[in-house]
């Protein structure tokens, strides 16, 4: 067992030791790219916090009088005063205050900078993917270095201190207790650090399912509109403006796109990586092929594809509801054998009292 404890110790301290040598060989690049983490990550919360409200602001305009005002406490204030503390934050943070950035991310950022190995490995590939689907090609490579930076610090950090409230418990005589801090604690961190990378991956795949789901009446809006005699630019506008849900949003920042003059290439483009799905792909790539041919044919095709995605959504819910039944047939037996067994048991015990 002093084996076990030397070791534990000599590990933690070595980890312990890289962390805080990581630590001091932060440079400028690495500060730049926390900073901007930290801002977009404000800026996000921001247009959360002013979606809340605006949505506040609609349900309220259905009401009048008392009921306003009672209606006004339920749902609660607005977010003025979150939204101008961010707002407070993000300058300060330009004015080059990096108080705000979280130092625990920084160890990381050293080594992504430090061992190519790591930077350009799959798994860093794989969250640059994921990145772009979720956050765009402007902020993917920066969200990226955000995730890894912190999968490699907390790795780091987080086995240093069960290794070393392990070996704790067993230096103060506890030795069951600190066996199963040093076996099972370091698991559990890399249990959490892959929580982190395995949540990417759910929430761009939960993403891109709401888009799948979404699109059948998006195409048939941007049907209806350009087969009226639109043009495919402003049915696009028309469209994307018209609602606020994922599908939407990304059609929006593709709008935005070419009001700056951005090339339909680039724009439809961007478009597809970041919805990442069969249906927008098909999309986008069928308006920039026909981008010169006018309504006629892209106003046939987009009539096929309105087609094929109510189609597609009716074969999507069906297969959701079968998933839906096999999850429902356990609850559905257990609640059946209780009912039987609040039948039988009765009827039983007086049979048992019969003779």
């Amino acid at each position: 067992m002093i084996i076990i404890l030397i070791t534990a110790l000599v590990f933690a301290t070595s980890l312990t030791a890289a962390w805080i040598t990581l630590l001091t060989m932060i440079d400028r690049e690495d500060w730049l790219s926390a900073v901007y983490n930290k801002m977009h990550s404000n800026l996000t919360t921001i247009k959360k916090l002013q979606k809340k409200d605006s949505e506040k602001q609609r349900k309220l305009a259905e009401f009048n009088g008392f009921a306003a005002s009672v209606m006004r406490i339920f749902y609660g204030g607005s977010s003025e005063k979150d939204i101008e503390k961010l707002l407070n934050k993000n300058e300060a943070l330009q004015a080059g205050d990096v108080n705000g950035v979280g130092v625990f991310d920084m160890p990381g950022y050293v080594l992504l900078r430090k061992i190519d190995s790591i930077s350009r490995g799959n798994i860093n590939k794989k969250v640059l993917i994921k990145s772009m689907e979720l956050y765009g090609r402007k902020h993917a490579e920066n969200k990226a270095k955000q995730i890894m930076a912190r999968m490699l610090s907390y790795t780091i950090i987080g086995v240093s201190l069960t290794l070393t409230i392990g070996a704790l418990f067993i230096g103060m005589g506890n030795t069951v207790v600190g066996a199963g801090i040093l076996g099972i604690g370091p698991v559990l961190v890399l249990v959490l650090i892959f929580s982190m990378y395995d949540g990417l991956r759910v929430k761009a795949n939960n993403r891109r399912e709401a888009i799948v789901r979404q699109f059948p009446n998006m195409i048939s809006k941007l049907t209806l509109l350009i087969t009226s005699g639109m043009i495919v630019e402003r049915a696009w506008k028309e469209t994307a403006y018209s609602q606020s849900t994922e599908i939407y949003i990304e059609m929006q920042k593709t709008s935005d796109e070419l009001d700056n003059l951005v090339s339909p290439e680039a724009a439809y483009g961007g478009f597809i990586k970041r919805c990442g799905t069969k249906e927008t792909t098909k999309l986008a790539s069928a308006i920039m092929q026909n981008l010169s041919k006018g309504n006629a044919e892209i106003g046939r095709l987009l009539k096929e594809m309105a087609k094929e995605a109510w189609y597609e959504r009716r074969h999507i819910a069906k297969r959701d509801s079968e998933i839906a039944n096999s999850k429902l047939l356990i609850p559905t037996m257990m609640m059946f054998i209780a009912i039987l067994m609040m039948i039988m048991v009765p009827i039983a015990i007086n049979f048992m009292g019969t003779f």
